[in-house]
């Protein structure tokens, strides 16, 4: 049997022009479907999945646009080509415009309906293929939110109700503590998550290049704008644009900023031309904004209007049950990439991991991670493989002195987590067994269930 080289639905009132692609295009190995009306065509193209459609502009009961606009809302990526024994500019710019890849005029030449179609066919393919490499890229480059504590799981869950509406975001949090990747799962959350995901740090851009980076520009204006370029903000159109840093934009722009936000407007460098922007705004910071606005370093208008829903991300010190989940990932993700055996962590290691601070937040336990696994010789990390200022950190230990946090504190998920994190010790201690942990932390095996079903059904326990 010949190979399937694509399914094409054929409308057309002439049996004889049916006929004609019948035989032509099946010679070529496609697989032919007619239709001899806007009704039956429409119908045919609910019922069926095609790679491409060829329609006749004037049909018996309507018009072949009728035809193009019912395909293009099924699939837009299935390529529409029109045509007619009628031919006027007119005709072809009106199906052009609504969609349609091409268009011939009857009667016609064999083989340049031959070329037409296959070009067009291979065209849809190379989409579809290079859009499954872009989903496939994606994948391989996503990488997890990994938690375990109550204040991350409650901040995930605030994301996933922000996310769903179309309102700004402003993400604020220490360096470190993966701003980029809430912002990312902001977007993954979303319904403009289909489109694009941009984004910009305003702390490496130049003064200078601003403008230009975030606005776009037009051939020859200004010295080395060899050709037009569109800027960040159509670069996300229908999509997310994240400004990371944006306590760093200069106040020149941060006026900018403000006006694209309130009217959806744009005008590229040595343009004339206003274009609309249709984007979601997530911005980020490690600054404290509201203090910035009361030195005069960033506009109070802005802030306001930036300022819709506030995320505060912890930093490490606040969420230490986050550790051992972030150094286990983490460990096992550097051994994968450099071919190494998994990486195993002692009690002793993973004590004084938890008590490091970890100023640099998560990117500083990823980078320490990766020296490790480069490194270390064995299987096991011991305690001498980790950095001499962990290690002096954790045999110091100093007298642990009480803090309230400035926004206040849930007390019982505090002492939750620190149970259920003494709780997991005793087991590791005691390989699993129950009866013996519950004695080393002076519980009741009562008690200790309890809590262990507490801990299962909060997520803490596997």
């Amino acid at each position: 049997m010949a190979e399937n080289k694509g399914v094409i639905l054929v409308v057309d009132d002439e049996p004889s022009m049916r006929r004609f692609f019948e035989v032509t295009l099946k010679r070529e190995g496609f697989h032919i479907l007619t239709a001899d009306s806007v009704a039956e065509g429409k119908a045919a193209i609910q019922r069926e999945t095609y790679d491409l459609v060829l329609s006749d502009i004037k049909l018996g009961d309507g018009l072949g646009l009728e035809i193009l606009s019912a395909s293009k809302e099924k699939d837009p990526d299935v390529p529409v080509i029109m045509m007619t024994a009628y031919a006027s500019p007119e005709t072809a710019v009106e199906a052009m415009k609504l969609g349609a890849v091409d268009y011939l005029t009857k009667p016609f030449n064999v083989d340049e309906v031959r070329i037409v179609v296959r070009n067009n066919i291979r065209t849809k393919k190379l989409i579809h293929e290079n859009r499954k490499l872009k989903m496939a890229l994606a994948d391989s480059q996503k990488i997890e939110l990994v938690y375990k504590s109550n204040k991350m799981r409650k901040l995930i869950e605030t994301l996933k109700r922000v996310a769903k509406m179309d309102t700004t975001i402003l993400i604020n949090g220490e360096s470190g503590v993966g701003k980029e990747l809430i912002m990312k799962t902001i977007h993954d959350f979303s319904k403009r998550r289909e489109c694009d995901y941009v984004s910009v740090n305003c702390g490496a851009l130049p003064e200078s290049l601003f403008e230009s980076e975030l606005f776009g520009y037009e051939k020859g204006s200004f010295t080395g704008a060899n050709e037009r370029r569109a800027g960040l903000f159509e670069s996300a159109q229908g999509g997310t644009l994240f400004l990371d840093e944006i306590g760093e934009m200069p106040l020149k722009m941060q006026i900018k900023l403000l006006r694209v936000l309130q009217e959806k407007k744009i005008r590229r460098v040595g343009g004339t031309e206003e274009i609309s922007v249709d984007f979601r705004l997530v911005a980020a910071t490690n600054r404290n904004l509201a203090e910035e606005v009361k030195q005069g370093n960033f506009r109070e208008d802005l802030y306001y209007r930036i300022n819709v829903v506030p995320i505060k991300v912890p930093p490490l010190r606040e969420r230490r049950e986050d550790v051992i989940p972030l150094v286990t990932f983490f460990l096992d993700r550097f051994a994968k990439q450099y071919g190494e055996n998994a990486k195993l962590t002692t009690g002793e290691v993973r004590r004084c991991l938890e008590h490091y601070d970890w100023p640099g937040n998560v990117r500083e336990l990823e980078n320490t991670m990766e020296r490790i696994v480069a490194l270390t010789p064995g299987d096991t990390i011991e305690e001498d493989d980790l950095p001499d200022y962990i290690q002096d950190v954790s045999q110091a230990q100093p007298e642990t002195e009480l803090s309230l946090p400035e926004g206040g504190m849930d007390l019982e998920s505090f002492l939750d987590d620190l149970r259920f994190r003494y709780m997991e010790l005793a087991m590791t201690r005691e390989n699993g067994v129950q009866n013996k942990s519950c004695e080393l932390l002076g519980m009741s095996f009562r008690s200790f269930r309890y809590y262990l079903s507490k801990g299962k059904e909060s997520g803490y326990f596997q």
